[in-house]
Protein backbone atom coordinates (compact mmCIF):
# COMPACT_ATOMS: atom_id res chain seq x y z
CA UNK A 1 0.00 0.00 0.00
CA UNK A 2 1.70 3.59 -1.25
CA UNK A 3 2.14 6.29 0.95
CA UNK A 4 -0.24 8.24 -0.88
CA UNK A 5 -2.96 5.88 -0.99
CA UNK A 6 -6.75 7.14 -0.92
CA UNK A 7 -8.57 6.12 2.31
CA UNK A 8 -11.09 4.16 0.84
CA UNK A 9 -7.76 2.73 -1.31
CA UNK A 10 -6.63 1.85 2.32
CA UNK A 11 -9.90 0.20 3.70
CA UNK A 12 -9.76 -1.91 0.65
CA UNK A 13 -5.95 -3.08 0.40
CA UNK A 14 -6.57 -3.51 4.40
CA UNK A 15 -8.51 -6.50 3.97
CA UNK A 16 -6.95 -9.53 4.76
CA UNK A 17 -5.87 -11.65 2.65
CA UNK A 18 -8.71 -14.45 1.45
CA UNK A 19 -8.09 -17.72 2.90
CA UNK A 20 -5.14 -16.25 5.63
CA UNK A 21 -5.40 -17.98 8.47
CA UNK A 22 -4.50 -17.05 12.09
CA UNK A 23 -3.58 -13.68 13.26
CA UNK A 24 -1.40 -11.24 10.75
CA UNK A 25 2.57 -12.18 11.68
CA UNK A 26 5.75 -9.71 10.10
CA UNK A 27 7.37 -11.69 7.42
CA UNK A 28 10.19 -8.99 6.40
CA UNK A 29 11.50 -5.62 7.21
CA UNK A 30 13.60 -3.70 5.05
CA UNK A 31 14.72 0.24 4.72
CA UNK A 32 16.50 2.37 2.12
CA UNK A 33 17.57 5.80 1.97
CA UNK A 34 15.86 7.94 -0.15
CA UNK A 35 15.48 11.73 -0.58
CA UNK A 36 13.42 14.75 1.15
CA UNK A 37 12.07 17.50 -0.18
CA UNK A 38 14.99 19.33 0.22
CA UNK A 39 17.23 17.01 -1.86
CA UNK A 40 18.71 15.46 1.58
CA UNK A 41 18.64 11.81 2.62
CA UNK A 42 15.75 10.32 4.84
CA UNK A 43 14.63 6.65 5.84
CA UNK A 44 11.91 4.86 4.19
CA UNK A 45 10.63 1.67 5.16
CA UNK A 46 8.89 -1.26 3.64
CA UNK A 47 7.29 -3.86 6.51
CA UNK A 48 5.95 -6.85 4.88
CA UNK A 49 3.29 -9.10 6.95
CA UNK A 50 1.02 -12.07 5.59
CA UNK A 51 -1.12 -8.72 4.65
CA UNK A 52 0.96 -6.95 1.99
CA UNK A 53 3.86 -4.47 1.78
CA UNK A 54 3.53 -1.54 4.28
CA UNK A 55 5.71 1.69 3.50
CA UNK A 56 6.19 4.68 5.09
CA UNK A 57 8.90 7.86 4.91
CA UNK A 58 10.36 9.82 7.69
CA UNK A 59 10.71 13.35 7.41
CA UNK A 60 13.65 15.65 8.87
CA UNK A 61 13.22 19.10 10.32
CA UNK A 62 15.66 22.67 9.62
CA UNK A 63 14.36 23.85 13.14
CA UNK A 64 14.83 21.20 15.38
CA UNK A 65 14.72 21.44 19.35
CA UNK A 66 18.11 20.02 21.07
CA UNK A 67 15.80 17.80 23.23
CA UNK A 68 14.42 15.61 20.47
CA UNK A 69 15.26 11.73 19.96
CA UNK A 70 18.90 11.65 18.10
CA UNK A 71 18.35 11.55 13.88
CA UNK A 72 21.07 9.84 13.00
CA UNK A 73 23.35 10.29 10.12
CA UNK A 74 26.55 9.31 8.92
CA UNK A 75 28.28 12.72 9.40
CA UNK A 76 31.54 12.22 6.90
CA UNK A 77 31.71 14.23 3.33
CA UNK A 78 29.08 12.05 1.53
CA UNK A 79 25.87 13.84 1.31
CA UNK A 80 27.33 16.68 3.65
CA UNK A 81 27.38 14.71 6.07
CA UNK A 82 24.01 13.80 6.36
CA UNK A 83 23.52 10.39 4.68
CA UNK A 84 21.54 7.96 6.02
CA UNK A 85 23.33 4.58 5.80
CA UNK A 86 23.82 3.37 9.08
CA UNK A 87 20.16 4.12 10.27
CA UNK A 88 19.13 2.11 7.48
CA UNK A 89 21.69 -0.54 8.63
CA UNK A 90 20.10 -0.69 11.75
CA UNK A 91 16.91 -1.37 10.26
CA UNK A 92 17.72 -4.18 7.72
CA UNK A 93 20.45 -5.98 10.65
CA UNK A 94 19.12 -5.19 14.20
CA UNK A 95 15.40 -3.91 13.86
CA UNK A 96 14.30 -6.33 11.27
CA UNK A 97 15.35 -9.68 12.16
CA UNK A 98 14.07 -8.71 16.05
CA UNK A 99 10.37 -8.36 14.87
CA UNK A 100 9.97 -11.73 12.35
CA UNK A 101 7.03 -13.22 13.53
CA UNK A 102 5.28 -10.37 15.87
CA UNK A 103 1.90 -8.98 15.32
CA UNK A 104 2.23 -5.72 13.67
CA UNK A 105 -1.57 -5.09 15.81
CA UNK A 106 1.19 -4.55 19.14
CA UNK A 107 2.34 -1.49 18.15
CA UNK A 108 2.63 -0.28 21.78
CA UNK A 109 4.04 -3.57 22.58
CA UNK A 110 6.73 -3.97 19.42
CA UNK A 111 7.65 0.06 19.71
CA UNK A 112 8.06 -0.74 23.70
CA UNK A 113 10.36 -3.39 22.50
CA UNK A 114 12.29 -1.24 19.59
CA UNK A 115 13.37 1.37 21.75
CA UNK A 116 13.66 -0.19 25.53
CA UNK A 117 15.12 -3.84 24.53
CA UNK A 118 16.95 -3.12 20.74
CA UNK A 119 17.57 0.75 21.03
CA UNK A 120 17.73 0.65 25.32
CA UNK A 121 19.43 4.28 25.61
CA UNK A 122 17.88 6.68 28.22
CA UNK A 123 18.50 9.92 29.69
CA UNK A 124 17.12 12.49 31.93
CA UNK A 125 13.98 13.23 29.54
CA UNK A 126 13.47 9.52 28.07
CA UNK A 127 14.30 7.42 25.54
CA UNK A 128 16.43 9.56 23.01
CA UNK A 129 17.55 6.62 20.83
CA UNK A 130 21.30 7.30 20.41
CA UNK A 131 21.81 3.55 19.50
CA UNK A 132 19.77 2.97 16.49
CA UNK A 133 18.78 6.19 15.55
CA UNK A 134 14.92 8.05 16.19
CA UNK A 135 15.17 8.03 12.25
CA UNK A 136 15.67 3.88 12.04
CA UNK A 137 12.76 3.22 14.44
CA UNK A 138 10.17 5.87 13.63
CA UNK A 139 10.22 4.29 9.84
CA UNK A 140 9.38 1.47 11.12
CA UNK A 141 6.99 1.96 13.50
CA UNK A 142 5.14 3.96 11.39
CA UNK A 143 5.34 1.06 8.41
CA UNK A 144 4.45 -1.25 11.55
CA UNK A 145 0.95 1.13 12.38
CA UNK A 146 -0.48 0.83 8.68
CA UNK A 147 0.25 -3.05 8.64
CA UNK A 148 -1.76 -2.75 11.96
CA UNK A 149 -4.70 -0.79 9.98
CA UNK A 150 -4.73 -3.61 7.59
CA UNK A 151 -4.54 -6.81 9.89
CA UNK A 152 -8.07 -5.17 11.20
CA UNK A 153 -9.21 -4.63 8.07
CA UNK A 154 -9.95 -0.56 8.63
CA UNK A 155 -8.10 2.89 7.56
CA UNK A 156 -5.00 4.12 9.06
CA UNK A 157 -7.19 6.78 10.89
CA UNK A 158 -9.14 4.36 12.39
CA UNK A 159 -6.70 2.28 13.43
CA UNK A 160 -5.15 5.30 15.15
CA UNK A 161 -8.03 6.78 17.21
CA UNK A 162 -8.76 2.51 18.55
CA UNK A 163 -4.80 2.93 19.35
CA UNK A 164 -5.71 6.07 21.30
CA UNK A 165 -9.16 5.58 23.10
CA UNK A 166 -10.80 7.93 20.62
CA UNK A 167 -13.98 7.65 19.92
CA UNK A 168 -15.14 10.12 17.68
CA UNK A 169 -12.55 11.35 14.88
CA UNK A 170 -12.65 14.78 13.32
CA UNK A 171 -11.05 16.70 10.30
CA UNK A 172 -8.75 19.26 11.36
CA UNK A 173 -8.45 22.88 10.80
CA UNK A 174 -5.48 23.25 8.20
CA UNK A 175 -2.98 26.07 9.39
CA UNK A 176 -1.55 27.16 6.35
CA UNK A 177 2.13 28.45 5.98
CA UNK A 178 1.61 30.93 3.35
CA UNK A 179 4.93 33.00 4.74
CA UNK A 180 8.06 31.95 5.55
CA UNK A 181 11.02 33.25 7.18
CA UNK A 182 13.28 31.95 9.55
CA UNK A 183 15.21 28.99 8.76
CA UNK A 184 13.06 28.15 6.18
CA UNK A 185 13.44 31.10 3.43
CA UNK A 186 16.35 33.18 2.11
CA UNK A 187 14.71 36.26 3.14
CA UNK A 188 15.82 38.24 6.30
CA UNK A 189 12.13 37.72 8.07
CA UNK A 190 13.16 36.50 11.11
CA UNK A 191 10.24 34.46 12.13
CA UNK A 192 9.74 31.54 10.37
CA UNK A 193 6.45 30.85 9.66
CA UNK A 194 3.33 33.01 8.84
CA UNK A 195 -0.44 31.05 8.51
CA UNK A 196 -3.84 31.23 7.61
CA UNK A 197 -6.21 28.75 9.57
CA UNK A 198 -9.75 28.81 7.74
CA UNK A 199 -11.59 27.98 11.49
CA UNK A 200 -15.44 29.47 9.38
CA UNK A 201 -15.57 26.92 6.69
CA UNK A 202 -18.36 24.50 7.03
CA UNK A 203 -15.88 21.70 6.32
CA UNK A 204 -12.41 20.52 5.29
CA UNK A 205 -13.28 20.68 1.56
CA UNK A 206 -14.14 24.47 1.94
CA UNK A 207 -11.04 25.00 4.06
CA UNK A 208 -9.18 23.87 1.36
CA UNK A 209 -10.70 26.41 -1.03
CA UNK A 210 -10.42 29.18 1.07
CA UNK A 211 -7.04 28.15 1.97
CA UNK A 212 -5.82 28.18 -1.96
CA UNK A 213 -7.74 31.37 -2.94
CA UNK A 214 -6.39 33.34 -0.05
CA UNK A 215 -2.91 32.02 -1.02
CA UNK A 216 -3.25 32.74 -5.08
CA UNK A 217 -4.20 36.41 -4.10
CA UNK A 218 -1.39 36.43 -1.92
CA UNK A 219 1.32 35.78 -4.92
CA UNK A 220 -1.15 38.73 -7.12
CA UNK A 221 0.11 41.10 -3.51
CA UNK A 222 3.42 40.13 -3.57
CA UNK A 223 4.18 40.19 -7.18
CA UNK A 224 2.70 43.69 -7.70
CA UNK A 225 4.18 45.18 -4.59
CA UNK A 226 7.30 43.27 -5.08
CA UNK A 227 8.25 42.43 -8.46
CA UNK A 228 8.09 39.02 -9.85
CA UNK A 229 10.84 37.32 -8.44
CA UNK A 230 9.43 38.32 -5.02
CA UNK A 231 7.29 35.34 -5.49
CA UNK A 232 9.34 32.77 -5.13
CA UNK A 233 8.36 30.07 -2.34
CA UNK A 234 10.64 28.55 0.83
CA UNK A 235 10.77 25.08 2.25
CA UNK A 236 7.63 24.39 2.59
CA UNK A 237 6.02 26.47 -0.20
CA UNK A 238 4.69 29.59 1.54
CA UNK A 239 6.26 32.69 -0.25
CA UNK A 240 9.06 34.58 0.92
CA UNK A 241 9.38 38.34 -0.23
CA UNK A 242 12.09 40.05 0.14
CA UNK A 243 11.39 42.17 3.72
CA UNK A 244 12.37 42.02 7.15
CA UNK A 245 9.42 43.09 9.07
CA UNK A 246 6.94 40.90 11.02
CA UNK A 247 3.87 43.28 10.84
CA UNK A 248 4.55 43.90 6.99
CA UNK A 249 4.03 39.74 6.67
CA UNK A 250 0.92 39.71 8.29
CA UNK A 251 -0.77 43.34 6.46
CA UNK A 252 0.34 41.11 3.01
CA UNK A 253 -2.24 38.54 4.71
CA UNK A 254 -4.11 40.69 5.69
CA UNK A 255 -4.27 41.93 2.02
CA UNK A 256 -4.74 38.65 0.28
CA UNK A 257 -7.48 37.64 2.67
CA UNK A 258 -9.65 40.73 1.74
CA UNK A 259 -8.91 40.57 -1.82
CA UNK A 260 -10.14 36.57 -1.94
CA UNK A 261 -13.40 37.51 -0.34
CA UNK A 262 -12.41 35.69 3.31
CA UNK A 263 -12.84 38.59 5.77
CA UNK A 264 -14.12 37.01 8.74
CA UNK A 265 -13.51 33.65 8.10
CA UNK A 266 -9.63 33.03 8.41
CA UNK A 267 -7.74 33.47 11.56
CA UNK A 268 -3.63 34.06 11.57
CA UNK A 269 -1.04 31.99 13.27
CA UNK A 270 2.85 32.51 13.72
CA UNK A 271 5.71 30.21 13.81
CA UNK A 272 8.31 32.52 15.68
CA UNK A 273 10.87 29.46 16.11
CA UNK A 274 12.43 32.08 18.79
CA UNK A 275 15.11 29.95 19.56
CA UNK A 276 17.01 29.85 16.16
CA UNK A 277 17.84 33.90 17.06
CA UNK A 278 18.02 33.65 21.18
CA UNK A 279 21.87 35.02 21.65
CA UNK A 280 24.05 33.82 24.59
CA UNK A 281 23.53 37.29 26.45
CA UNK A 282 20.41 36.05 26.67
CA UNK A 283 18.52 38.29 23.71
CA UNK A 284 16.59 37.54 20.78
CA UNK A 285 18.68 38.69 17.30
CA UNK A 286 15.76 40.05 14.94
CA UNK A 287 18.68 40.82 12.46
CA UNK A 288 20.19 36.98 12.78
CA UNK A 289 19.76 35.88 9.27
CA UNK A 290 23.02 38.69 8.93
CA UNK A 291 25.68 37.69 10.21
CA UNK A 292 28.24 39.35 11.67
CA UNK A 293 25.91 42.60 12.24
CA UNK A 294 25.98 45.22 15.22
CA UNK A 295 23.31 44.21 17.42
CA UNK A 296 20.45 46.42 17.33
CA UNK A 297 18.24 44.94 16.57
CA UNK A 298 18.24 42.54 19.66
CA UNK A 299 15.16 42.73 21.95
CA UNK A 300 14.68 40.91 25.28
CA UNK A 301 11.85 39.01 26.27
CA UNK A 302 9.67 41.11 27.61
CA UNK A 303 10.05 43.45 24.16
CA UNK A 304 9.46 40.65 22.51
CA UNK A 305 6.45 39.94 24.26
CA UNK A 306 5.26 43.11 23.53
CA UNK A 307 5.81 42.78 19.95
CA UNK A 308 3.45 39.63 19.67
CA UNK A 309 0.73 41.59 21.80
CA UNK A 310 0.78 43.86 19.21
CA UNK A 311 0.49 41.26 16.34
CA UNK A 312 -2.49 40.38 18.46
CA UNK A 313 -4.08 44.15 18.76
CA UNK A 314 -3.52 44.64 14.30
CA UNK A 315 -4.85 41.35 13.02
CA UNK A 316 -7.30 37.87 14.30
CA UNK A 317 -4.26 35.92 15.87
CA UNK A 318 -5.57 32.92 17.35
CA UNK A 319 -2.13 31.12 17.69
CA UNK A 320 1.95 31.40 18.25
CA UNK A 321 4.23 28.79 18.34
CA UNK A 322 7.57 28.58 20.05
CA UNK A 323 7.75 32.75 21.36
CA UNK A 324 10.90 32.54 23.13
CA UNK A 325 13.95 29.89 23.66
CA UNK A 326 13.37 26.47 24.71
CA UNK A 327 15.48 27.19 27.70
CA UNK A 328 13.85 30.68 28.59
CA UNK A 329 11.14 29.28 30.77
CA UNK A 330 10.02 32.01 32.53
CA UNK A 331 8.67 34.03 29.59
CA UNK A 332 6.98 31.33 28.34
CA UNK A 333 4.73 31.40 31.84
CA UNK A 334 4.27 34.80 32.04
CA UNK A 335 3.37 35.27 27.72
CA UNK A 336 1.30 32.11 28.40
CA UNK A 337 -1.19 34.09 30.90
CA UNK A 338 -0.74 37.14 28.46
CA UNK A 339 -2.12 35.84 25.46
CA UNK A 340 -4.69 33.59 27.63
CA UNK A 341 -6.62 36.78 27.94
CA UNK A 342 -6.71 37.50 24.13
CA UNK A 343 -7.76 33.71 23.40
CA UNK A 344 -4.22 32.94 22.07
CA UNK A 345 -2.61 29.81 22.15
CA UNK A 346 0.83 29.11 23.10
CA UNK A 347 2.54 26.68 21.21
CA UNK A 348 5.07 24.27 22.27
CA UNK A 349 7.26 22.85 19.76
CA UNK A 350 10.97 23.24 20.52
CA UNK A 351 10.08 23.79 24.20
CA UNK A 352 8.13 20.30 24.32
CA UNK A 353 9.58 18.13 21.57
CA UNK A 354 6.85 15.55 21.66
CA UNK A 355 7.99 14.05 25.01
CA UNK A 356 6.28 13.44 27.72
CA UNK A 357 8.20 14.43 30.43
CA UNK A 358 9.12 18.12 29.07
CA UNK A 359 5.04 18.52 28.43
CA UNK A 360 4.36 17.54 32.15
CA UNK A 361 7.02 20.10 32.95
CA UNK A 362 5.20 22.31 31.01
CA UNK A 363 1.73 21.76 32.03
CA UNK A 364 3.44 21.99 35.79
CA UNK A 365 4.88 25.05 35.24
CA UNK A 366 1.68 26.65 32.76
CA UNK A 367 4.44 27.19 30.24
CA UNK A 368 2.43 27.10 27.41
CA UNK A 369 -1.58 25.61 26.49
CA UNK A 370 -0.96 23.59 23.33
CA UNK A 371 1.17 21.26 21.68
CA UNK A 372 2.88 21.12 18.80
CA UNK A 373 3.02 16.87 17.73
CA UNK A 374 6.01 15.70 15.58
CA UNK A 375 6.57 11.99 15.40
CA UNK A 376 9.96 12.42 14.07
CA UNK A 377 10.72 14.33 17.58
CA UNK A 378 9.81 11.49 20.08
CA UNK A 379 10.29 8.52 17.71
CA UNK A 380 7.07 6.31 17.58
CA UNK A 381 3.53 6.30 16.96
CA UNK A 382 2.73 5.17 20.79
CA UNK A 383 5.36 7.82 22.33
CA UNK A 384 3.06 10.52 20.33
CA UNK A 385 -0.03 9.06 21.14
CA UNK A 386 1.00 9.78 24.94
CA UNK A 387 2.44 13.19 24.64
CA UNK A 388 -1.21 13.67 22.35
CA UNK A 389 -3.45 12.59 25.66
CA UNK A 390 -0.90 13.57 28.16
CA UNK A 391 -1.81 16.99 26.39
CA UNK A 392 -5.52 16.94 26.01
CA UNK A 393 -6.15 15.56 29.98
CA UNK A 394 -4.17 18.99 30.68
CA UNK A 395 -6.83 21.04 28.84
CA UNK A 396 -4.15 21.61 26.00
CA UNK A 397 -5.09 22.41 22.01
CA UNK A 398 -3.01 19.75 19.77
CA UNK A 399 -1.29 20.92 16.25
CA UNK A 400 -0.38 17.67 14.09
CA UNK A 401 3.10 19.14 12.38
CA UNK A 402 4.96 18.19 9.21
CA UNK A 403 8.54 19.09 8.95
CA UNK A 404 10.56 21.07 6.74
CA UNK A 405 12.64 18.49 4.92
CA UNK A 406 9.12 16.28 4.05
CA UNK A 407 8.26 13.28 1.64
CA UNK A 408 5.18 12.24 -0.32
CA UNK A 409 4.50 10.30 2.65
CA UNK A 410 0.66 10.94 4.58
CA UNK A 411 0.91 9.44 7.54
CA UNK A 412 0.31 12.58 10.02
CA UNK A 413 -2.68 13.24 7.99
CA UNK A 414 -4.41 9.98 9.43
CA UNK A 415 -2.88 10.59 12.52
CA UNK A 416 -4.93 14.29 13.13
CA UNK A 417 -8.00 12.34 12.16
CA UNK A 418 -7.18 9.42 14.30
CA UNK A 419 -6.52 11.52 17.37
CA UNK A 420 -8.60 14.58 16.42
CA UNK A 421 -5.92 17.12 17.15
CA UNK A 422 -8.35 19.12 15.68
CA UNK A 423 -5.28 21.24 13.94
CA UNK A 424 -2.76 20.11 11.44
CA UNK A 425 -0.03 22.50 9.79
CA UNK A 426 1.24 20.56 6.85
CA UNK A 427 2.79 23.72 4.64
CA UNK A 428 1.00 26.16 2.00
CA UNK A 429 -1.14 24.66 -0.72
CA UNK A 430 1.49 24.34 -2.50
CA UNK A 431 4.26 21.67 -3.25
CA UNK A 432 3.43 18.30 -3.60
CA UNK A 433 4.72 16.86 -0.74
CA UNK A 434 2.99 19.14 1.30
CA UNK A 435 -0.39 18.62 -0.56
CA UNK A 436 0.22 14.97 -0.54
CA UNK A 437 -1.44 15.57 2.96
CA UNK A 438 -4.12 17.62 2.56
CA UNK A 439 -5.38 15.97 -0.47
CA UNK A 440 -5.42 12.52 1.68
CA UNK A 441 -7.32 14.39 4.67
CA UNK A 442 -9.80 15.10 1.23
CA UNK A 443 -9.91 11.65 0.78
CA UNK A 444 -10.46 10.99 4.05
CA UNK A 445 -13.22 13.37 4.64
CA UNK A 446 -14.78 11.50 1.48
CA UNK A 447 -14.65 8.51 3.29
CA UNK A 448 -16.02 9.27 6.67
CA UNK A 449 -19.46 10.63 4.67
CA UNK A 450 -22.10 12.34 6.59
CA UNK A 451 -20.22 11.47 9.47
CA UNK A 452 -17.47 14.05 8.61
CA UNK A 453 -16.97 16.82 11.65
CA UNK A 454 -14.57 19.63 10.81
CA UNK A 455 -13.28 21.28 14.06
CA UNK A 456 -13.62 24.38 12.91
CA UNK A 457 -14.29 26.95 15.53
CA UNK A 458 -13.57 24.34 17.88
CA UNK A 459 -9.96 23.63 17.18
CA UNK A 460 -8.29 24.73 20.36
CA UNK A 461 -9.51 21.95 22.38
CA UNK A 462 -11.06 18.45 21.30
CA UNK A 463 -10.68 15.87 24.27
CA UNK A 464 -10.24 12.04 23.46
Amino acid sequence: MGAGASAKKDTAAAQPQEGKKGPSKITAVFARQIFDSRGNPTVEVDLTTTDGVFRAAVPSGASTGIYEALELRDKGTDYMGKGVSKAVKNVNDIIGPALIGKNPVEQRAIDDFMVKELDGTTNEYGFPKKKLGANAILGVSLALCRAGAAAKGIPLYKHIADLSGNKKVQLPVPSFNIINGGSHAGNQLPMQEFMILPVEAKNFTEAMKIGSEVYHHLKKVIKKKYGQDAANVGDEGGFAPPINDNQEAIDLILNAIEAAGHTGKVKIGMDVAASEFYTKDKMYDLNFKTQPNDGSKKVDSDALAAMYMSFCDKCPMVSIEDPFDQDDWKPWQKFTEMAAKRNVQVVGDDLTVTNTTIVKKAIESKACNALLLKVNQIGTVTESIDAVKMAKDAGWGVMASHRSGETEDTFIADLAVGLSTGQIKTGAPCRSERLAKYNQLLRIEEDLGVDAVYAGKNFRYIAI
